[in-house]
This record gives C-alpha cells, structure tokens and sequence, in this order.
C-alpha cells in the first residue's frame, strides 16, 4: 500500500510550529571552573571578563574577578565554596562590584555585599552604587574647616578633628580605641552627621553588643553598621570597609556629611594579604603584597571635604590601627600614618596604670589643628598644651623629691587639676559648649584653690550653675561659636567657685597628689580620655 501525503498539511504544521517559537535567546558569556580551593575559584574561557565583574557560579554563589591573567582568572568566591566543584560553568553576569547606598540603610546591620543580617527584612529606598570609585580631585576639594565634634574633652581641645579629615586611631590591643570611635559616633547626634561604622574581624558578639550599645543611646537612626565579622570569609573581610565608604560618599556627594569609622584596617590588611597569597600573588615586606600600601590609600583618600561647586559635603574617615607591643613603626601602621591627617595614640602602658584610654600626647597630632575648632573653643584651649607640657616636666623632675620653687609647685598643682578635668566617663559626650566653660575654668585658674578630688564633682555642679542661672552664655556659645564676654563669663565662674564648698576629707597636699601619681607612666597622660568599657574593647 503507497504511502500519500498532503503538502497542505505539512506546510500547516510547519507554520503553527513555528508561530509558537519563542525567538527571545539571550547571549552569555560562559567558561568553566579549572580549580577551586580556600575560598579560591581559577576560571577558564571568559577573556572579556573586567576586574572586580561579578561571576555567577552554577550553583547560584557569586565570585570575584581579581586576578585576569593570560589563560585563567583567579576569583574569590562571595559565599561558600562546597558547591563549587571543577568542570562546572561559571557565567559573567557584566556586573562590576556594587553595594546598596542611600538613607534606606540607615538604622540597619549588614554584610560587606549591603545584604540585611539583622533580620529586619529587605532594604527599602536605597539605589546601588560601585564599591570602589575615583577619590575626588583636589580641584574638588577645599580646606578642612568645620569642626566634628567629638564629645571627648581632650581630643576637642588638643587634636581637634575637622570634617573631611583622616585621623588614625592607633594604639595596642585593649587600650579603648573602639571607645573613642563610638563615643565620636554617639556625639554626632542632632549634628546632621550620618554615620558608618565597619566592624572588621571582631567576634560577632563584640559586633552584637555595639549595635546594642548604638541602638540604647539612639545613635542607630544615624549609623550603618557593616558587619564582617572573624566568622567571615577573608574577601568579605577585605571588602567590607570599602562597602562603608561607598555608602558614606554618596551622601558626601549629596551635599550632606557623612563619618565612617574603619575598625580596624589591620585585620583589612591581614585578609587582603591571606586572599593575595592564594591567588598566587608574590609577597613582600612581611608577606604583604606589594600594592598592599595602594589598598588603603585608594580607601582613605576617598574621604574628602568638598568644594562649594560640588556640593561642600564631607566624608570623615577614623581608621583604626592595631599595634603590637607599641610598635608604630612596623609595616601597616607606618603606612596608614602615611596616609592619614594625624593619629590619636592611646598608649598600652598608660591603660595599665590606670588612664583608661591613655592618649600619649609626645606622638598625638591633628594635622588641621585650630582650623577644626569653633572660637570659643580656641579660646578656652589657651595655654592647655603648654600647661600640660610644663607639669608633664616638672611632676617627672618632683618624683625624686626635690623642692620646687612657688612658682614650680604652682604650675604643678595646676597640672593635676587639669589632668583630673579632662577625665570624663565613656559613652558620655560632652557638648562643645559645656566643653568651653569647664576649659575656660580650668586654663583661667578657676580651679586652683579647688582640691583634686572635687574636681569632679566641680565641673558636675558648675554645669548645673550655668544651666540653671546663665543658660543664655551656653545657649550663645553653642550659636554662634563664638566666646561670650569674658567679664561676664568671669563674674559667673567667680561666683559659683566663691559659693562652692569642698569636700571636707579632702587633702590637697601637693606631696599627696605626687605620691598618688607616682607613676612615671601616668605623667605622661595629661591628656586623658573616657573610662575604658573592657568588653567593647574585645578584640582592640
């Protein structure tokens, strides 16, 4: 029997057929996984991929282009490693390296990719933005001029921090250099200034109680954390601060003002170092690589104070540096001192004995100076540093017992008066006009017939003065910036120290006061800083 067919009917086959067909292909680029091993991904067969694209591993983890060499690009894995094996396909998704920015992260913990870890659900209002991007140019810039406030008495006064500098935290292990970062944070509040604080390698309970912390004084409706704890991958480590600069440039460009605190860049660095060892790169000075230096440069120089045509924002940066029996001259910290516009050095020895943190003022600079300070404020230092200079001399020369002249024993029981008033508790900021009263008080010699114990309880009672009866020179000082007149400002201290009455246990013997400081580390901390919360300090 024949067989017969229709063409009509095959050519309708054809033809529904082919109505149906979908046309919409979509082109990729994709190459395999030559080896995978310690977080580490070697790729073949995608030679158009940029560095820092993101790639897209078959089983859904993301990677890092790094390193493009000749046949393969070595990529660090975003994630975990155990579903990645040889063979697979890798696909380059054309995306460079972007985290979410913008006031939707505000209030919110996340991980160095802008991902949610706090469990308060999805970012809302926020818009990507590269990770890394070209620092502003100095035709962008203008001088650093207005003051951050800090709260911590002694800083204000001595090494001011103005908006758009880099002042280094630096200092050994548990000396309170995370106090004095996140006390600087709980100051800025009702400043207009948004935060960023990047948590890099520290225990994740450390991290926990931070946010704690944040959240009790309400600093959190201001502050992102960034969280890369030690539990992380060492690439979430090593990108994670430059996740918190770009969240605080945007805002810079935005015309607002923006402090990110980098804590610390040492851990940064040790990462970067373990992620350029297997990806082969070849070490230097302490296995470093060598563009280890370019890796925070490229960080910190983003921070910057802008120029009026663009918007007059600024992005403040406190990088932290962690110091290893006091050594400042090793590798890394040389380097961020480098980099920086002066550092706060809080000294190991000095927490021990007591001043919790320690700031030694001998290598303590800000590099901007009076130029980050309100009038008031300039004015009220006055003779501070030389004071402190001079008692620092002299309580080193009475520790052997000498006499001292009048004089001598003057500036001597003025220096311990000064030492007890620049002591304040942490988590305890200061506002900048309290700041000028209590200085002007201190300076003007307005303590000098007040025993060192009740210098505490004098500067908690001559605010509660000014408050009560002349609030008008606290209100003027806090708006204008600017010293009330002095005669007025005279008569009011003069007659809250004439009404002011000493504890009566009180022994004032300069001898006493030596032998209490006898310490030859303490002399040297004449400027001090916050009582140290020993468990904020995990991991610093």
């Amino acid at each position: 029997m024949a067989l017969s067919f229709d063409p009509t009917e095959i050519t309708g086959a054809l033809k529904k057929n082919l109505d149906t067909l979908s046309t919409d292909l979509e082109s990729k680029t994709v190459g395999r996984v030559a080896e995978v091993g310690d977080g580490i991904a070697r790729v073949s067969g995608l030679p158009n991929a940029a560095v820092n694209e993101m790639l897209r591993f078959e089983d859904g983890t993301v990677g890092l282009a790094l390193n493009l060499d000749e046949d393969t690009i070595g990529a660090v894995v975003l994630g975990e490693v155990s579903g990645i094996q040889e063979g697979q396909s890798v696909e380059a998704t054309g995306e460079i390296l972007s985290v979410p920015v913008g006031d939707g992260v505000l209030g919110r913990v996340v991980n160095m990719l802008g991902e949610p870890v706090d469990g308060k659900g999805a970012l809302v209002g926020v818009e990507d933005r590269r990770m890394e991007i070209q620092a502003p140019g100095i035709i962008g810039r203008k001088p650093v001029h207005e003051p951050v406030q800090t709260g911590i008495k002694s800083v204000d006064s001595l090494i001011p921090i103005g908006r758009g500098q880099r002042e280094l935290i630096i200092g050994d292990r548990k000396t309170g250099k995370t106090t004095v970062a996140i006390d600087t944070i709980l100051a800025q509040k009702g400043l207009g200034v948004k935060c960023i604080y990047v948590a890099i390698g520290q225990k994740g309970s450390t991290v926990a109680q931070t946010v704690a912390l944040l959240e009790e004084y309400g600093a959190m409706d201001y502050t992102v954390v960034v969280a890369a704890p030690a539990s992380d991958s060492a690439p979430f480590k090593y990108l994670a601060p430059y996740a918190g600069c770009a969240m605080g440039q945007h805002w810079m460009e935005n015309s607002e003002h923006a402090l990110v605190v980098y804590d610390d860049l040492s851990k940064q660095a040790e990462a970067y170092r373990q992620v350029s060892l297997l990806l082969r790169r070849p070490p230097g000075r302490e296995a470093y690589p060598g563009d280890v230096f370019y890796l925070h440069s490229r960080l910190l120089e983003r921070s910057a104070k802008l120029s009026d045509e663009l918007g007059a924002g600024s992005l403040t940066a406190l990088p932290v540096i962690e110091t290893k029996a006091g050594d400042v001259s090793a590798y890394i910290p040389t380097n961020v001192i480098s980099i920086t516009d002066g550092q706060i050095y809080l000294q190991d020895d000095l927490f021990k004995s007591g001043v919790r943190p320690a700031v030694d003022v001998g290598i303590s600079v800000s590099r901007v100076g009076s130029a980050a300070q309100i009038k008031a404020m300039k004015k009220a230092v006055g003779t501070l540093k030389s004071d402190l200079q001079q008692f620092r001399d002299l309580a080193a020369f009475a520790a052997f017992g000498s006499d001292l002249d009048p004089v001598s024993q003057a500036q001597l029981d003025r220096g311990y008066r000064l030492t007890e008033l620049l002591k304040q508790g942490i988590n305890a900021p200061v506002p900048v006009e309290e700041q000028v009263i209590l200085l002007y008080a201190g300076t003007r010699g307005h303590l000098d017939k007040i025993a060192v114990s009740d210098v505490g309880r004098f500067e908690t009672e001559v605010l509660e003065w000014f408050h009560s009866r002349h609030s008008d020179i606290l209100s003027s000082i806090k708006d204008t910036g600017a010293m009330p007149d002095e005669e007025v400002l005279e008569a009011s201290l003069g007659a809250f120290v004439d009404q002011f009455v000493g504890s009566e246990s009180a022994v004032d013997s300069p001898d006493v006061e030596a032998q209490a400081d006898a310490d030859s580390k303490m002399v040297d901390a004449t400027n001090t800083l916050p009582e140290e919360d020993i468990s904020r300090a995990e991991g610093n």
